[in-house]
């Protein structure tokens, strides 16, 4: 897509918010996010009013990308071929049908060869 920088996971969100001086560099940038982390982030039990409007806020500046049959596919052959977590899959399907690294500090993603990682380590 053009103009835009990277697929974020969810992980990549939270760190974001909590202030991670390893994650500033991608507050500026322009993301993508999947369904499944906007469903991740929003769907905590314990998050406060407050952090539910300013993650609403946020994901409102990022491209939410909606489970089509595309994304489904990929994510089927990756669940198959790695034994991923069927969240993982999808968020990994995204940012390949995208062409665009994914942003995320979960090592596991690292067994999906055709993924360009950017690996935050905290």
């Amino acid at each position: 897509m053009n103009g835009i920088d990277f697929v974020v996971d969810t992980n990549a969100i939270i760190y974001i918010f909590s202030g991670k001086s390893f994650v500033t560099e991608y507050v500026k940038c322009n993301l993508i996010a999947s369904v499944i982390t906007e469903m991740e982030l929003l769907s905590f039990p314990h998050i406060t009013s407050k952090e539910l409007t300013a993650l609403k806020s946020f994901l409102s500046d990022c491209i939410i990308i909606p489970l089509d049959n595309r994304i489904k596919e990929r994510a089927i052959f990756i669940r198959r071929k790695y034994g991923t977590k069927l969240p993982d899959a999808i968020v990994a399907a995204t940012a390949l049908e995208y062409n665009l690294p994914l942003v995320t500090a979960d090592k596991g993603f690292r067994k999906i060869e055709e993924l360009d990682l950017q690996l935050l380590e905290p």
